[in-house]
């Protein structure tokens, strides 16, 4: 039998109850759990303040099980719930202890995946104040050490969520809360002393006035110190399990914090990482125009297996190399990282390309990498009119040269991949560029990108030589431009291997 009486608030003023109706009315008020009373047509009488809560101004249903258990249905859930006789037909249906509440359970369910795609301290700990309250306290303050002999805090229940950094309140003047901040075991709740509140600055100090519970958890075995304060002034969410429910929050709080400091020194490393192997701006020679497209695969560093740099000798020439190292991502662009700067210093004491890449080659073996290189290194230097460029290949594709009076030459430069063999040989040619000449070096990232819709489709040496050839006569700007529009064409929003294009440009003369 289901029956949907009006609820509790829209009881008819002066409706008639049992006798002795204050009496049990006024115990009954104190008792935790939610209590209905129903007279013997079945009509809903009178709830505790507790069963009010839980109606939340529905309308409650009843469902009989047995003659003396049932279920209590409020916001489409049903709960078990015991059924009292009382004289002349009456019933006080009881619901079973924690039926009326919330378990911690399904909290810690619903606020661990949050706390795990929570992203930097910052971020962490507002989103813990906020998760913590108003579930486990009406007034939440998460507190961590920071510079200086400073506590940094993050609010949520206490007017405006918060943020902001007091002083650090010695260990004599607040005993439990220097305990909780020095804590390495679970989480254990305990409560603070009003003394020790009113130690606290008043920015904190003020938000737990009249707060009839303070408490202060550590957040565990994490390695992270620091507390959450948790001020109450009405009856508990969770009941007896009150305390459980704050430590096991504490628990995945703490873990939370952890992998955000965790992630924030992974950050900072990569962050290093990137500025040691990023390629840094060309070198400025004389008579001679650097353009570069240098677009590292998508991944977590900022750099990948292809490579270029431009670097000025003393004699005014340039050291200019073009690479790619097999594979992508971190191992890759490690690997990068050593060869640029093995050629970085060997260059200083080595002109002739041919032997660079040998002293190379002979590394790279050394090193035990079962990764290898194709690279175009060699020398800009400038001639009485024009530039000479004399380049060494190592099994990269051949440079291309535009001639401003028109046509597309292949610079033929036969050489063995890098790091593979002893018995490597390569090969060096010179080619002379007149003003506005350009030599075009280039990775096979640019040839070997996948069509946006037929992955199976390169874009192939072919395209390379029709962009080339609409690009003769225009600066080395504009054809770096132009090359990167037809392969992002071509791409679309599909992946694309690293890719790193470097223009070298015959230029006017400084009169």
């Amino acid at each position: 039998m289901v029956s949907r009486p009006a609820p509790a608030s829209a009881l008819p003023p002066g409706a008639e109850l049992p006798e002795h109706a204050g009496f049990w009315r006024a115990a009954l008020d104190a008792v935790r759990d939610p209590v209905f009373v129903r007279d013997p047509a079945g009509a809903l009488r009178w709830a505790n303040t507790a069963g009010e809560r839980l109606a939340a101004g529905a309308s409650p249903e009843f469902v009989n099980v047995t003659e003396t258990t049932g279920k209590i249905g409020a916001g489409g859930v049903l709960r078990p719930a015991r059924i009292g006789a009382l004289p002349g037909g009456w019933q006080a249906w009881t619901l079973h202890e924690g039926g009326g509440r919330r378990r911690p359970e399904d909290f810690l369910a619903e606020a661990g995946p949050k706390l795990a795609a929570a992203r930097g301290r910052h971020g962490t700990a507002r989103l813990i104040a906020e998760l913590a309250a108003p579930a486990l306290g009406d007034c939440v303050f998460v507190l961590l050490p920071t510079t200086r002999g400073r506590w940094e805090w993050w609010s949520s229940g206490a007017g405006t969520p918060g943020h902001g950094r007091i002083r650090r309140v010695p260990a004599q003047a607040a005993p439990v809360l220097a305990g909780a901040f020095a804590a390495t075991s679970r989480p254990e709740v305990r409560a603070v002393p009003g003394s020790e509140i009113d130690a606290l600055p008043s920015v904190v100090a003020e938000q737990f006035q009249a707060h009839s519970e303070v408490s202060v958890t550590s957040f565990g075995g994490h390695d992270v110190p620091g507390a959450v304060l948790v001020g109450r002034r009405s009856e508990p969410v969770f009941g007896s399990a009150q305390p459980r429910a704050i430590e096991g929050f504490a628990e995945a709080a703490g873990t939370a914090l952890a992998n955000a400091h965790r992630f924030a020194l992974q950050e900072e490393a990569t962050r290093g990482l990137e500025s040691t192997l990023r390629p840094s701006p060309p070198a400025r020679v004389e008579g001679a125009n650097f353009e570069l497209w240098y677009e590292p695969a998508a991944g977590v560093l900022g750099v990948g297996g292809d490579f270029y740099d431009v670097l000025r000798r003393e004699d005014g020439s340039a050291f200019v190399v073009v690479g790619d190292i097999c594979g992508k991502g971190a191992e890759a662009a490690a690997l990068t990282g050593r060869v640029r700067h093995s050629l970085a210093a060997l260059h200083l004491v080595e002109r002739d390309g041919r032997t660079l890449l040998r002293l190379l080659n002979e590394l790279l073996i050394a090193g035990g990498s079962n990764r290898f290189a194709t690279l175009v290194l060699g020398s800009v230097a400038a001639a009485e009119s024009g530039l000479d460029v004399t380049l060494a290949s190592g099994g990269h594709p051949a440079p291309l040269v535009l001639r401003r009076g028109g046509g597309v030459e292949e610079v033929s430069v036969p050489g063995t991949l890098v790091g593979i063999s002893p018995q490597a040989r390569f090969a060096e040619a010179t080619t002379h560029l007149d003003e506005g000449d350009i030599c075009l070096l280039y990775t096979d990232g640019v040839t070997e990108a996948r069509n946006r819709t037929e992955s199976t489709e390169l874009f192939g040496d072919e395209r390379l030589f029709t962009v080339l050839e609409s690009c003769v006569g225009l600066p080395a700007r504009e054809v770096v431009a132009r090359l990167r529009e037809a392969v992002r064409e071509w791409l679309g929003n599909s992946g694309h291997d690293d890719i790193a294009v470097l223009a070298i440009e015959a230029a006017p003369r400084a009169e």
